[in-house]
């Protein structure tokens, strides 16, 4: 049996996101963003409510392609309000959509969403040694730092302990405890 870490326990939807995508590098910007979004969508619930609903948020936010979203306007927010397959919260429906029309301001300085979000670890994973998942922070300068300028470039619901969730989701940090298969594979 392989060893995970202990947070995928054993709910099919979260072992095969532990076993597939949390903390693989994620360079393809539209994926970035996805994420980006869900993790602003997750604050304050549990990521598997998110999995659960992900595929209706892809259906609802226009497969999160940040062109589409930024032209959103205050009856399409109202229609996401109605949606029960997603969360309805406007303050969070609000975000998605201004940090679309902020995702596509980066986009032009940098030239991909992804060289910019990859600056903060030197365009290349940051790998951890944790042995357990008490040790592992919840937020870091570098997710602190990451925050203060997404912020400053108009982007919502993206405190530090969200852009470190989110780093651990795309990969930019190796977060899986040493013991388990996946740090070995991602490292």
């Amino acid at each position: 049996m392989k060893k995970r870490c202990d947070w995928a326990g054993r709910d099919p939807l979260y072992v095969k996101y532990h076993d597939e995508e949390w903390g693989v590098p994620v360079y393809d910007d539209q994926v970035l963003f996805e994420f980006l979004i869900l993790e602003g969508m997750q604050a304050g619930l549990s990521w598997s409510t998110i999995l659960k609903k992900r595929r209706n948020f892809r259906q609802a936010f226009d497969e999160f392609d940040p062109r589409k979203i930024a032209q959103y306007d205050r009856n399409k927010s109202n229609k996401l309000l109605q949606n029960p397959g997603i969360i309805r919260n406007r303050l969070k429906i609000e975000a998605a959509v201004q940090n679309a029309r902020s995702y596509l301001t980066v986009e032009q300085e940098f030239g991909s969403f992804s060289q910019y979000i990859w600056q903060f670890v030197n365009h290349k994973p940051l790998i951890n040694s944790w042995i357990s998942l008490k040790e592992i922070p919840a937020k870091t300068a570098i997710s602190d730092d990451m925050s203060k300028d997404l912020k400053k470039k108009g982007f919502k619901f993206v405190g530090s302990t969200i852009c470190y969730a989110f780093m651990q989701a795309v990969g930019m940090v190796n977060d899986h405890v040493v013991d388990c298969f996946r740090y070995r594979d991602l490292s």
